[in-house]
């Protein structure tokens, strides 16, 4: 009998350390699965095709005349476009309350006709509705979400509902003058009617050389760091981390980036693509060393190549990025190569 008692109790142990062990390896499997699996890429846009404008985020208080161009290129390209009912709303700081901007949001989410959906203008808002969002009907029918800094936020939700979605030009981009801005409005248009998207950038002595390649995710620096300890934080193992930020100190950039080194954002990172950092302020204390050296510095104990001079960010010349899509990133001090899988 206790020779029995022992047999089942040794029995129940290897069976629960192998389990323990068995499990470990099969949620490894499940995680790298996860890192590498290939998003679902909304259908690319045809003639013909519905766009939905929404507000996700700031006011558009005499923002009219930007909307109105907006549906005008869309109907140059022989697409409608359907204006969300709140997007005019004012509650405070945001274009209408939560619930308003979530209602317009989620109707366009959940509309089978609607191929697009534009953001209208970014500022500050998104984070304050993701979690009033269901994608349940999205994922039915999935559509394009397009827009970038404050949108960075709803980019990372829809990365993680497992789509790929499009950094790009926002209604209130749009000036009387689009010459300005032709390089912004053709790579937006390729992007959504699934024209290749290639681009060589402009060398930087400060490029980490190096070849590289995977899924493109990121945007606007202070969104991604806010993200941190949320489910709407993205996972950038085996991933290209692209960063872009406006109007900040350095020395918050340097905090940020430290945050996100912290949480583990750069160990398995595949590279790093760094778009527009502009309109540093200045710091009654100077920092002491360019942005692209603060950069560098913190990511000094990565082997990883980093890129500057992305033409995407806040600038005029805001080059389309497709989220979540399958990059190979060539680094030279003399240029660099972003190339989309098609």
């Amino acid at each position: 009998m206790y020779i029995y008692i022992m047999s089942k109790i040794t029995l129940f142990t290897i069976l629960l350390c192998a389990n323990f062990f068995c499990g470990n390896i099969t949620i490894t499997a499940q995680n790298n699965t996860t890192k590498t699996t290939t998003l679902m890429r909304p259908p690319y846009l045809k003639a013909g095709d519905t766009v939905a404008i929404v507000a996700p985020s700031g006011v558009l208080r005499n923002r009219t005349s930007e909307v109105e161009q907006a549906k005008n290129l869309l109907k140059s390209w022989g697409l409608h476009a359907v204006v969300g009912k709140n997007v005019f709303n004012q509650n405070n700081h945001f274009a209408g309350t939560d619930a308003e901007r979530a209602e317009d949001l989620q109707k366009a989410m959940d509309d089978s006709k609607i191929s697009a959906i534009w953001c209208a203008r970014g500022g500050y808002g998104t984070v304050r509705i993701l979690d009033k969002l269901n994608y349940s009907k999205f994922k039915k029918n999935p559509k394009w979400v397009i827009g970038y800094s404050d949108i960075t936020a709803l980019h990372n939700q829809v990365h993680n509902e497992g789509f790929e979605s499009l950094h790009a030009m926002m209604c209130t981009s749009l000036q009387d003058d689009n010459s300005t801005i032709s390089e912004t409005i053709s790579t937006f248009k390729d992007a959504l009617f699934g024209k290749p998207l290639a681009y060589t950038l402009e060398g930087s002595k400060y490029n980490k050389t190096g070849t590289t390649s995977g899924q493109l995710v990121g945007g606007n620096l202070t969104i991604l760091h806010t993200m941190l300890g949320s489910k709407t934080s993205i996972e950038t193992s085996g991933k290209i981390l692209f960063i872009e930020e406006i109007g900040e100190y350095e020395y918050h950039i340097d905090r940020m980036l430290q945050s996100l080194k912290r949480a583990g954002y750069f160990e398995n990172c595949k590279g790093v693509l760094v778009g527009d950092i502009t309109k540093v302020r200045r710091n009654t204390t100077a920092w002491g060393v360019p942005v692209q050296q603060l950069i560098l510095d913190v990511l000094a104990e990565y082997n990883f190549p980093i890129a500057f001079n992305m033409p995407a960010g806040h600038e005029k010349d805001n080059r389309a990025l497709i989220l979540g899509r399958m990059v190979e990133l060539v680094v030279e001090k003399e240029k660099s190569k972003v190339i989309f899988q098609n």
